[in-house]
């Protein structure tokens, strides 16, 4: 035997030592089927490929869409979209009343060049119908090489189903944009948060406050979400001293992130819709709980949960969700969403390539109100 065949043997036994009773029996019967499957299937038969089938079946079993296994190739792309660049149409997925959803089309995308909304339901990809479909293995189908095409049949709201035939490209994310909208109020858009998003946003608060910026309007939007550890370093940049957000384990554990600032350093406005989920809404949550600004737009996706990367080797993990966001007030996010202080909803006929922006002129209103006041 090898060194690394007793290795295994070793970690074989310490989780089977591990084991009750009752699960030592489901084991042995999972390595029976897999030997009764081997020896009797009529056709050819890789045991690896049966045992990672067991291990995909295992998490799809918890009924979470977000815990999922993922094989190199989904692992690979996961590496390469927290670093802001993979190849794709630029939809980000989630799942909403058991149906694939958009929670938002990624800015100067494929997708969003077609049309494609926050809010649309997938139900098939080019053929393949995605009733039964996990999240990963969604976006592993849309995912591919530029150039190369897929089609999207979208079911929207009181609409016929509709085909998109999108053709994938490089998608690079640019988390960070700004500018000023007058003499002294400022516009900062984050579209995601990935691995530099804090770091721009300093960049860029810096950049408008050497124009004159002595308020903000923050742009959420169709802001999918992203690392926690980047929207809490922006959070801290926006939130006073105190809770930003609260992580809530399986058995009530819970890890509060805190901010250290003084005082809330310049008014504040803040952009949400439908396609603000997770890190997004942990940071409008905060601003909302915190009073450190008010929200405008329509209520976010409702995505507040936790997902850890588990290593299984060096190519392969299990995503498994862990805990649930709780903000400040103690809320709960998951299949909730948050709701604006200012509703503002967009028209059903309004029209797209208009250059107005009801929420954005709504946002500039409050802002303008609460420097009045003060």
């Amino acid at each position: 035997m090898s060194l690394t065949e007793k290795i295994a043997a070793m970690e074989i036994n310490y989780y089977l030592s591990k084991m009750s009773p009752e699960e030592l029996a489901a084991t042995l019967k999972l390595f029976r089927a897999v030997q009764a499957v081997k020896t009797n299937y009529v056709g050819s038969v890789d045991g690896v490929n049966l045992l990672t089938g067991s291990v995909k079946g295992m998490v799809n079993s918890l009924g979470d869409p977000y815990s999922v296994y993922m094989d190199p190739k989904m692992f690979s792309e996961l590496m390469l979209e927290t670093k802001g660049s993979f190849g794709g149409v630029g939809i980000v997925l989630g799942v909403k009343d058991k149906k694939l959803t958009v929670v938002a089309p990624i800015e100067g995308t494929p997708a969003e060049a077609a049309g494609i909304l926050s809010g649309d339901q997938i139900v098939r990809i080019d053929a393949a119908d995605t009733k039964d479909m996990t999240l990963d293995e969604a976006v592993g189908k849309i995912r591919g090489p530029e150039g190369s095409k897929v089609t999207l049949t979208i079911e929207r709201t009181g609409k016929e189903l509709r085909e998109f035939p999108l053709t994938r490209a490089t998608i690079v994310i640019k988390s960070v944009s700004g500018k000023m909208l007058d003499k002294q109020m400022g516009y900062v858009r984050i579209s995601m948060f990935s691995e530099t998003t804090s770091k721009d946003f300093v960049q860029k608060l810096d950049e408008l406050k050497e124009q004159g910026m002595t308020s903000l309007v923050l742009d959420l939007r169709n802001n999918p979400g992203g690392l926690i550890d980047q929207c809490v370093k922006v959070a801290e940049l926006l939130v006073p001293q105190g809770p930003i957000v609260s992580v809530i384990g399986k058995d009530g554990g819970r890890e509060t992130y805190q901010s250290s600032l003084k005082s809330t350093p310049l008014p504040l406005v803040v952009l949400v819709n439908g396609g603000s989920a997770s890190a997004s809404e942990i940071v409008a949550g905060a601003i909302q709980d915190r009073g450190a600004g008010k929200l405008v737009g329509v209520k976010t996706f409702g995505k507040g949960s936790v997902q850890r990367l588990v290593p299984l080797d060096k190519d392969s993990a299990l995503k498994i969700t862990i805990a649930e966001y709780h903000t400040p007030s103690d809320r709960s996010i998951h299949g909730k969403g948050i709701v604006p202080d200012v509703v503002v909803e967009i028209p059903k006929d309004f029209d797209k390539e208009s250059k107005q922006d009801p929420q954005l002129d709504k946002a500039v209103e409050v802002l303008k109100e609460s420097l009045m006041k003060k």
